[in-house]
Formats: C-alpha cells, sequence, structure tokens
C-alpha cells in the first residue's frame, strides 16, 4: 500500500533494494513495506500500514529463537544472535556473487527465477536452491530467498554450481549480544541446515516496528 507516498529517491540501498525504483515494484508486490524506508515517516503513517498482528508475529518469533536457540552451534562455537526474516518471507534475503558473475547476464537471471549452487565461498558443503529478488547485470549480484531443497525438482533452475555470499538482511533475534555497527560478530541463520554459526560485519543496524534490522557482510565459516 503506497498511501500517496514516494520514497525520496536517494538510493540509498538502506531498505533492502538497489533503487527507489525497485522499492516501490517490491511494495506493488507485497515482497516489502514502506517502514523498511529510513526515509518514511513512521510517526505520521506506521499504524496504518504495518498491521499489528505482523508485529506480534515477529515478537513471537523472536520470543521463540530465544527458547530454541541456545547460543553455541553444533561445533561448539558461540553466537551473539539469530538472523530471522523479514515479515512474511520465507527466510532472511541472502545476497550471492556467482564465481562466474558473468553468468547473471549470459543466462538473463532475473526477478522469479530460481537458482541452484553451493555457498563455497564462505565454506558451506550443501547445494541450496534459491529463489531470486532481484538480479544485477553489471555486478552480477544476487539478491535471493533460500527456499526449501525439494522446489528445485519441481521447476528448471539455473545452476550456477557455486557462488560467494555477499550478504545477509533480516531480523535480529539476540541470543547473547546484539548487534552492533561496524564489529564483526557470529551468527546463526535461522534457516540454516548444518546448524553451524557464521561470522560477518555488522554494516547496518534499523530499529523497525518489526525489529532489529541488520545487514551482515563479508560471510564466513569459521
Amino acid at each position: 500500500m503506497m498511501n500517496n507516498w514516494n520514497p525520496p529517491g536517494k538510493n540509498c540501498g538502506a531498505c533492502g533494494s538497489q533503487t527507489c525504483s525497485d522499492f516501490v515494484s517490491r511494495l506493488e508486490t507485497g515482497l516489502t513495506e514502506l517502514d523498511m524506508c529510513p526515509f518514511y515517516s513512521i510517526e505520521n503513517t506506521v499504524e496504518k500500514t504495518v498491521r499489528p498482528e505482523k508485529i506480534v508475529s515477529l515478537k513471537n518469533l523472536a520470543i521463540q529463537a530465544r527458547n530454541t536457540y541456545s547460543g553455541v552451534d553444533v561445533a561448539g562455537k558461540e553466537y551473539d544472535f539469530v538472523l530471522l526474516p523479514f515479515p512474511d518471507e520465507p527466510s532472511a534475503r541472502k545476497f550471492i556473487v556467482p564465481f562466474r558473475a558473468d553468468l547473471v547476464e549470459k543466462w538473463d537471471i532475473k526477478k522469479g527465477d530460481l537458482v541452484t549452487g553451493r555457498p563455497a565461498g564462505p565454506g558451506c558443503p550443501v547445494y541450496h536452491a534459491l529463489r531470486v529478488l532481484s538480479a544485477n547485470p553489471v555486478t552480477g549480484v544476487i539478491e535471493c530467498h533460500t527456499v526449501g531443497p525439494m522446489v528445485a525438482r519441481k521447476e528448471d533452475a539455473h545452476d550456477i554450481q557455486a557462488y560467494h555470499v555477499h550478504a545477509f538482511e533480516g531480523i535480529a533475534s539476540t541470543i547473547k549480544r546484539p548487534p552492533v555497527f561496524g564489529t564483526r560478530q557470529y551468527f546463526l541463520p535461522g534457516n540454516c541446515m548444518i546448524g553451524l554459526a557464521h561470522t560477518a560485519l555488522v554494516n547496518m543496524c534499523f530499529q523497525k516496528p518489526s525489529g532489529l534490522h541488520v545487514r551482515l557482510e563479508d560471510i564466513r565459516i569459521l
């Protein structure tokens, strides 16, 4: 719901979209919310645009995370917080770069496509199926959600085989320490199939009605 409001055209990327135009497209398809834009006036309009049940749902998810996750991964590594998805999204947003970034342009990878491959850059052994939210033919960066592996058996996919994980974005649920901007911290992606803590540089923290929105870059499994 646009509510007769438009983003400022600054293309700052803080909302998770590459441009303000892309942000508007996401709004129209229900993939994001107005309050994701840091220039949106929460004081005047939040009650009209963020459904209270969504906030309650996220709070319940955060409480569940604190009750479910111990703060220690399967290898005994401690982590500070769990990364959860944004409201109504299947998993935290992931920004990847194929080992061959030119494939994004060559194969015309675009929004809605399915991509498969292994996050070999950070050192994950698991093959992933990823639903594309956006793809940049210049940089090769693909924004996507991790989806269940069964999806790849039901439809054609672009098999890029191996990729780097450039960044994650989602809602942080603190287990031991909250994310701090500019620091490297350990975290656990809420949908991680191997249950191993990841380390990343915290490059953005925004307190939103739905929770603490973070962007994590330079992902490693150490």
